[in-house]
């Protein structure tokens, strides 16, 4: 069976990499350029895992993973965070948020799939 990853990042370039990347490696990717664009998607998708960046227009994904934490549906789904942020203090509010684990842009493509691989199982 394919498994799903929701990606959500107002830069279509990261949206065009995670999707390659992720479809390459045989996931079926659904794809949010913000927050609330990500909720929407939600409402008629479980995804296995979703990545998420965190700076974004209309809803960031501290918001985001707020939103899909609340939803006892995905309470279990895995949430990784990928942004080119590594501030420590921006690292706990993810956690405290919901957030499942945290990538660094740019990332290494097999580096990603692995993590994917990893919380997905």
């Amino acid at each position: 069976m394919t498994q799903t990853v929701l990606t959500v990042d107002d830069s279509r370039t990261m949206r065009d990499m995670l999707r390659v990347t992720l479809e390459d490696s045989g996931y079926r990717v659904i794809q949010a350029a913000d927050g609330l664009l990500g909720l929407e998607a939600l409402k008629g998708e479980k995804p296995d895992v979703i990545v998420t960046d965190i700076n974004m227009p209309n809803m960031d994904g501290f918001g985001f993973i707020e939103a899909v934490r609340r939803d006892s549906r995905l309470a279990g789904v895995p949430i990784l965070v990928l942004t080119t942020e590594s501030d420590a203090a921006l690292k706990n509010r993810a956690r405290a948020a919901g957030a499942t684990g945290w990538i660094t842009k740019p990332f290494e493509q097999t580096r990603l799939v692995d993590v994917v691989r990893r919380v997905a199982a």
